[in-house]
């Protein structure tokens, strides 16, 4: 059996700053680095208190687990692959977070297109991280979210996607409108909202 190697991150500010969180390497995975992490959060700070999050592709839960040491009140993780789960499981676990979480074992596509029962509709704060390769993933996801799956959003909600800097994403999907772009090394984070309401 091939010996698992481990990427560690940490939280970076809020009830569970500074703890430490693992990710697999050498998987599919690509965790979000701490330092864009802190850059997205810099930038969600006067969203997060009480916000409902949905954190796609959610890997080791890293952006997730922010959102909640940050005061969000609900977080919503959607990952499929079994490895980025049993991580996902052993960070909350590590943290002994027992409540005010979701975790979803589908694809984004599904997720998004039939909504499982429950609580899963009304996020304020929606962020998707797709493996940088999978292209076509940014394209579906924020199709539906700009689309057919916008009733999942509160109005004026906030859809931020990490990408790869050279990789261009639309201006805009359906009702989404980009608003923000920001640039950190080899990744960008791109901030799109309703086209009824932006941010500055």
């Amino acid at each position: 059996m091939a010996r698992v190697c481990w990427l560690a991150m940490r939280i970076i500010a809020g009830t569970f700053r500074s703890r430490s969180l693992q990710a697999p390497a050498g998987l599919a995975t690509r965790p979000t680095s701490d330092r864009l992490r802190e850059t997205l959060f810099n930038v969600l700070a006067p969203r997060i208190e009480g916000a409902r999050f949905l954190d796609l592709y959610a890997g080791s839960g890293a952006v997730g687990v922010e959102a909640l040491s940050r005061g969000a009140a609900q977080v919503t993780l959607v990952e499929r692959a079994p490895a980025a789960l049993e991580v996902l499981r052993a960070n909350l676990d590590r943290l002994k977070i027992k409540a005010g979480f979701r975790i979803l074992s589908v694809s984004v596509a599904s997720f998004l297109r039939k909504p499982p029962a429950g609580p899963v509709a009304g996020f304020d704060l929606v962020f998707l991280d797709p493996p940088y390769d999978a292209t076509e993933e940014y394209a579906t996801a924020l199709g539906l979210l700009g689309g057919a799956s916008a009733g999942l959003l509160t109005p004026g909600a906030v859809v931020v996607a990490e990408h790869r800097r050279k990789q261009q994403l639309e201006p805009k999907y359906g009702a989404l409108e980009r608003s923000r772009l920001l640039e950190q090394g080899d990744a960008a984070l791109s901030f799109y909202n309703s086209k009824e309401e932006q941010t500055s």
